[in-house]
């Protein structure tokens, strides 16, 4: 089957519950539009609302709500990555996401999405608020809140750069000779970027390096876009260099994350071990 998007204003003749009313609007079983719902591919907005995921079959839609569905079936039918939870702080928790997996899910659901797969989780389910993100392609470490206080915290120490993100990855070719700090400042999407690295090794029999990076801002694929416009991508890159593709993934990993806690006010500092998560 096609993926079918759905769009649609309720008219007071067509009030009823949301799965009927998608099932008629799609044409298809009811079970199909439940497991949509479930995935998260459903979305309602009331007259005084904003569009939101529901997940609830038996939802009352009333005359001016808009409905929609986006369903994929082979977005439907993919089974999620595992994700492990590193720790559990109560009001956020430190999850080791694995490649392959998104942080936050799309329009046409967040079943495979590491958001959803924290609330289902814990129990009973906690609500989950990202305030940050890694690569789909990426492993690594990534914090999930799951109250709005704390989201707030969070947010504000990495608009302040308060928060120290740890990455390895494996680019091709040298880039730099010796052991010293390089940054790459080249601005990305008109805005400042500045990615820091330091070279770990050179293998030239493969003619590939590995590095230690730190990112001083957070721009969409910066460490991925700095590399490849310095000449060097990262191995395993399926959207950005030359001569650097392969059957192994991305080789890029999220491995450290340190901050002092804003509830607190300790330490807290986890790190996995890199050359596990790229090999």
């Amino acid at each position: 089957m096609q993926p079918l998007e759905i769009k649609k204003t309720i008219a007071p003749t067509e009030e009823d519950t949301l799965c009927n009313i998608l099932a008629k609007l799609s044409g298809l079983p009811k079970a199909r539009v439940k497991h949509a719902m479930q995935c998260g591919a459903v979305w309602l907005q009331n007259r005084d609302g904003k569009m939101q995921r529901t997940r609830r079959a038996t939802t009352a839609v009333r005359a001016g709500d808009q409905v929609a569905m986006y369903y994929d079936p082979a977005i439907l039918n993919l089974e999620p990555p595992i994700a492990l939870c590193i720790q559990d702080y109560r009001r956020y928790s430190i999850w080791l996401k694995p490649a392959g997996m998104m942080t936050q899910g799309s329009r046409f659901g967040d079943h495979c999405a590491l958001t959803r797969r924290t609330e289902l989780y814990f129990r009973p389910p906690r609500k989950v608020f990202p305030v940050h993100r890694i690569d789909r392609e990426t492993s690594g470490l990534v914090i999930m809140t799951h109250d709005r206080k704390t989201a707030a915290l969070f947010s504000e120490m990495f608009q302040k750069r308060q928060i120290e993100k740890r990455y390895q990855a494996v680019v091709v070719g040298r880039p730099v000779e010796g052991d010293s700090r390089n940054a790459i400042d080249s601005p990305l999407d008109g805005r400042p970027a500045i990615t820091q690295y330091t070279l770990l090794r050179y293998d030239p029999a493969t003619d590939q390096s590995l590095v230690e990076i730190q990112i001083v801002t957070g721009r969409r694929h910066q460490i991925r876009r700095h590399f490849d416009m310095i000449g060097h991508p990262v191995v395993g890159d399926p959207a950005y260099g030359r001569g650097n593709k392969n059957q192994s993934g991305l080789q890029l990993v999220a491995y450290g994350l340190k901050f002092k806690c804003p509830l607190s006010r300790t330490t807290v500092a986890h790190d996995i071990d890199p050359q596990k998560a790229l090999s």
